[in-house]
């Protein structure tokens, strides 16, 4: 009993310094690894509100309408007055047979889960739920924590690793047991980095996995960065105007997942006139900002000039409702 126990004091840390630093530093680690983890686990997807489902008039309407044009003008007449900017391949509107709904911008029918998610991204085994709008930031932050939870491992085992190697270490079974810890660890990193490296690029450029598999597609073109903003807005968009709740996994995303600022694109003449007739151009193309409300908690990052300040967040909520989307805005670079 004296040489297990002697073998295991062997490859212990002797500094108490350090050993209060990485105690510390592991359960902080973990606990927010497990937070975000069961957050992006038992956080619902949420599905579209009830304006984007077809009233009982217009679903008798389409069923009594051979497919075809027909169809397509009950579903232009059910959602002229949504704020909804993407088509199909086709160019029709974008209807969900099974849900009996008219698709959202950037939402998309599981079949895992048989529901619409909004801004869905993927259904992921891993945490036995789709990764959509709900909970998207948890899923980022689950993947950021758990990389530096198998960094920090194996950074704190590399010192004994290398011991291990050099024959350092006491000749038993804990050896062992460190060797194996190091290689998981390191696996685990690399291939957490690469996901995590992809995700943080799709948060770049506003996309989402299945946008960058097939492009959003608007009423005239396909447009592949038809959602991006610029880099900062982009970023608020996930994870919210107040830089304290970022690295927390608590929702702070903006907008409701229904409606989207877009960039630039053609105008969609099935799309009701500005109030006003405030139309202008921009300065770097001629095409025309989609005059459809947007959601109040979305028209704010259309402004020109994004603030990171709580002062100027407040004073952007203040104006939230008076921002036009008809007008246009500069690209940020």
């Amino acid at each position: 009993m004296k040489t297990w126990c002697g073998s295991y004091i062997g490859v212990t840390m002797t500094n108490i310094g350090e050993k209060v630093v990485c105690l510390v530093a592991y359960h902080v680690f973990f606990m927010l690894f497990v937070w975000s983890y069961w957050k992006t686990i038992f956080t619902l997807p949420m599905n579209p509100s009830k304006e984007f489902h077809l009233s009982y008039s217009d679903k008798e309407s389409l069923e009594r309408e051979p497919r075809g044009e027909s169809q397509q003008e009950v579903l232009r007449r059910a959602a002229k007055d949504l704020p909804i900017y993407t088509r199909t391949m086709s160019g029709a509107i974008r209807y969900c047979d099974r849900c009996h709904l008219v698709k959202p911008d950037r939402c998309h029918h599981c079949s895992v889960c048989d529901k619409c998610i909004l801004k869905m991204d993927h259904h992921c085994p891993w945490v036995n739920n789709c990764v959509g709008f709900s909970n998207y930031k948890f899923f980022l932050l689950f993947l950021a924590y758990s990389l530096v939870y198998c960094l920090f491992i194996a950074a704190t085992d590399l010192q004994y690793f290398i011991k291990f190697w050099t024959n350092g270490l006491p000749d038993t079974q804990a050896k062992f047991h460190i060797m194996f810890l190091f290689f998981a660890a390191a696996m685990f990193s690399v291939s957490l980095s690469s996901l995590f490296g992809y995700h943080c690029w799709l948060v770049s450029k506003n996309k989402s996995t299945l946008e960058v598999f097939r492009a959003p597609i608007f009423r005239h073109r396909t447009d592949k960065n038809g959602f991006s903003l610029g880099f900062s807005k982009n970023l608020r968009q996930v994870f919210g105007d107040e830089k304290k709740y970022w690295l927390l996994p608590v929702f702070s995303s903006l907008g409701d997942g229904c409606s989207f600022p877009t960039c630039l694109v053609n105008q969609d003449p099935e799309q009701a006139s500005t109030p006003g007739g405030l139309n202008s151009t921009s300065k770097n193309e001629n095409h025309l900002f989609p005059a459809k409300p947007l959601r109040d908690s979305q028209s704010h990052l259309l402004t020109d000039t994004p603030s990171w300040s709580e002062t100027s967040v407040k004073a952007e909520k203040g104006k939230v409702g008076m921002n036009n989307p008809a007008l246009t805005m500069e690209n940020e670079t």
